[in-house]
């Protein structure tokens, strides 16, 4: 799949109750930065909420959604954070179909941490290599017995369109090789220098 061709790209961004705040804030800053130093290209980012109002992540990191998985269409690139926040979202059907709907329609869709669970839910990692938090593994494993568990990368490309990363700051890491993907090494660069990215 040719993923250079778009120069505007939507950035969605699962909000949900009992998210992990760098999971989400790490990979918003990344595409938000982007477009800052390179608004040639630019990545338009925004919180899709998986209800109505104010989501409350860890220690009371709170997102107002401009939108519900009921309201929104499928974004160019979907992420996914992780936090305990996950489990409930793995019984919870309207959840997982809209994932399925973008696995479908999005260019990208990325997990950060414990999020990989709920691409693993919704059948996207059958098969496939992915990461997750350390320690998560065993959990990915029992929700997508045939995955291949990756333990020692930030982050896996496990498929055409599907990205896992391990623990909540390798989501910066994978957003920022997207960047560099879908915008260059140069721009890419310049957000590791704005931000200090220091890994």
């Amino acid at each position: 799949m040719d993923i250079t061709g778009n120069p505007f790209r939507s950035v969605g961004i699962m909000a949900f109750d009992s998210m992990e705040v760098l999971d989400y804030a790490g990979p918003y800053e990344v595409f938000n930065v982007a477009n800052e130093v390179d608004p040639t290209s630019p990545f338009e980012v925004s919180a899709i909420g998986v209800r109505a109002g104010a989501l409350t992540g860890r220690g009371g990191f709170t997102v107002l959604p401009s939108a519900t998985i009921a309201e929104a269409t499928a974004p160019d690139i979907l992420i996914v954070p992780g936090g305990s926040g996950t489990r409930p979202l793995l019984h919870e059907p309207n959840v997982i179909d809209w994932i399925r709907s973008c696995a479908e329609h999005s260019e990208l869709v990325l997990s950060v941490c414990t999020g990989a669970l709920v691409l693993a839910a919704a059948g996207m990692l059958d098969g496939c290599s992915a990461t997750t938090h350390h320690g998560a593994f065993d959990e990915l494993l029992a929700t997508s017995p045939t995955t291949r568990v990756v333990r020692d990368q930030r982050f896996v490309q496990c498929s055409e369109r599907v990205w896992t990363s391990g623990g909540i700051s390798a989501g910066i890491d994978l957003s920022l090789h997207i960047v560099g993907l879908l915008s260059g090494a140069r721009v890419r660069d310049l957000v590791v220098a704005e931000m200090e990215w220091g890994w």
